[in-house]
């Protein structure tokens, strides 16, 4: 029990120094919030909003760079800048009060596929699918063909080729063309059928 107790101590001490370290190496960004203490005038002692254009300021020190610069640097201009207003140079502390709000991103929006269906088919035009719809599931998606569809010469027009598919075989499970998944802009048209097709 001892030894996990002291194994814990030791993950603890080491993750605290590892935030310490992070934390010391922080470059403030605008619209951060920084604590600022001076210990020899309490008057001092303030909570600033980083400005957009990296700047904080004080009562005697002005404009202070505090964009892109860490803790203690900033800590060191606004000791050099106080400096003048007293005997010796006085002890500044600066820390992260708090990072600047994100800015919620807008919501994605659901990825479709789009393609276009044209012919014997009971719901033709543009229709929008779940990236990586089957030939098979879209069919299904579209209503099924009409009753005069020639469901053995089903067209894929695909970047310039097109592909007959036998839809009968896909269904007695010969083909494996219902497995095609489609891709955007693909069009699929469904002929009609001859006279004794």
């Amino acid at each position: 029990m001892f030894r996990i107790t002291t194994l814990l101590g030791s993950f603890l001490a080491l993750i605290l120094c590892v935030t310490t370290a992070t934390a010391q190496n922080y470059r403030v960004r605008p619209g951060d919030t920084l604590r600022i203490e001076v210990i020899e005038d309490s008057n001092l002692d303030r909570t600033v909003l980083v400005a957009p254009d990296g700047r904080i300021s004080l009562p005697g020190t002005g404009q202070v760079r505090a964009g892109g610069r860490t803790m203690l640097q900033i800590q060191r201009s606004l000791t050099a800048q106080l400096a003048p207003n007293f005997a010796n140079p006085p002890n500044v502390h600066v820390s992260l009060e708090e990072l600047r709000p994100t800015v919620p991103s807008p919501p994605a929006e659901d990825p479709v596929t789009a393609v276009f269906v044209a012919g014997e088919i009971k719901n033709a035009g543009r229709v929008e699918l779940e990236p990586g719809t089957t030939l098979l599931q879209a069919i299904a998606q579209f209503g099924g063909f009409t009753n005069f569809a020639a469901t053995k010469r089903v067209q894929l027009h695909r970047s310039a080729k097109i592909y007959t598919v036998n839809f009968d075989a896909i269904l007695k499970g010969t083909s494996p063309n219902g497995s095609v998944r489609l891709r955007e802009g693909d069009v699929i048209i469904v002929p009609q059928r001859r006279l004794f097709e």
